[in-house]
């Protein structure tokens, strides 16, 4: 089964929880304004998508939600911050995503926090897919091309990432195992800048989320040779899935969502997951991000918890199949 149909039979089976009554939120919750923490540096994908919906929480709290990015160590820094060193009081929330909740625990002797003991889900945000990204000046224009160029130099094609162990590291390991060839990982501090080396002929090649690369493509300032999804893309019909270009198998959907600090009152929980609720299944606010690339989710906090145990384990096969490990 997908990770879209996974997700989808998720959500189709625990949303209707939400129909039932929940207890109701202390009465003077918000106080004061809340944190949404960004473990990943500003300026990224991760805050494309956070700022609006901080934004549009706030309104609906009727208080202000600051972005704060505490980026670091595949974004356990950030996560580390609201699962351990903030109270459990509503007021701190987390921007997690498929790497910090079912790749890291699988990647790191210790990252300082356990995602299913330490952080309570309130809902899931949106998911995107990661795409073969090429420089404008690369002789690639298909995904037969760069399978070729592998092959005829073992080790030697470079492929850019965010960091060790992040999903676009992670799809390029899928890339190599069902392409049958040998790519040069080089991690960077963040897909920004491994976006920026693409773009600036430093590096051939990468993977990356759709919504980064979606604008540059269109600008000729990068070529988007597939789409690692079961499904074309909307925005790029005349980009082919991975499957299409020849290389099946190779299926990465990255989802997001948002977290407290395990032990918050269940009564906050809920009332957080009903406001955003409203926001993310708003047509208005929905429009913009679809263009962009993303597809925009809401869950229950029991559907988004069922997700993060059954692809942690699916991450757990994948990553001792390739022997990634970070100390």
């Amino acid at each position: 089964m997908t990770f879209a149909h996974r997700i989808r039979l998720a959500l189709a089976c625990l949303a209707a929880m939400a129909a039932g009554a929940a207890p109701a939120a202390p009465q003077a919750y918000p106080e004061r304004p809340l944190t949404l923490v960004v473990p990943y540096p500003a300026g990224g994908v991760a805050d494309q998508i956070a700022r609006p919906i901080a934004q549009a929480l706030g309104q609906r709290l009727g208080q202000p939600v600051v972005i704060e990015n505490r980026a670091g160590a595949n974004g356990n820094i950030g996560s580390v911050y609201v699962a351990r060193q903030q109270p459990a009081d509503g007021y701190t929330l987390l921007l997690g995503s498929l790497s910090t909740l079912a790749i890291n625990p699988h990647l790191y002797k210790s990252m300082g926090y356990d995602p299913l003991q330490d952080l309570q889900p309130v809902s899931l945000t949106h998911q995107m897919p990661n795409v073969l990204v090429v420089g404008p000046r690369t002789p690639y224009r298909s995904v037969a091309d760069v399978v070729a160029a592998a092959k005829a130099d073992p080790g030697g094609l470079v492929y850019g990432s965010a960091g060790n162990g992040n999903t676009m590291h992670l799809t390029g390991v899928q890339f190599q195992q069902q392409s049958g060839t040998q790519l040069l990982h080089v991690p960077y501090k963040g897909g920004p800048p491994a976006l920026n080396d693409v773009m600036a002929g430093q590096i051939p090649m990468m993977f990356n989320n759709l919504p980064a690369v979606v604008a540059f493509h269109r600008a000729g300032r990068v070529r988007v040779l597939a789409v690692a999804a079961d499904q074309r893309s909307p925005l790029l019909p005349d980009v082919p899935t991975m499957a299409e270009a020849g290389v099946p198998g190779v299926v990465t959907t990255v989802w997001n969502g948002l977290l407290v600090r395990q032990g918050t009152p269940p009564a906050i929980v809920q009332r957080l997951n009903a406001e955003l609720r409203a926001v993310l299944q708003d047509p208005a606010f929905q429009a913009p991000l679809q263009a962009l690339g993303y597809e925009v989710l809401w869950s229950t906090p029991e559907a988004m918890q069922t997700l993060i145990r059954t692809d942690s384990e699916a991450m757990a096969q994948t990553i001792e199949q390739a022997d990634i490990r970070i100390d």
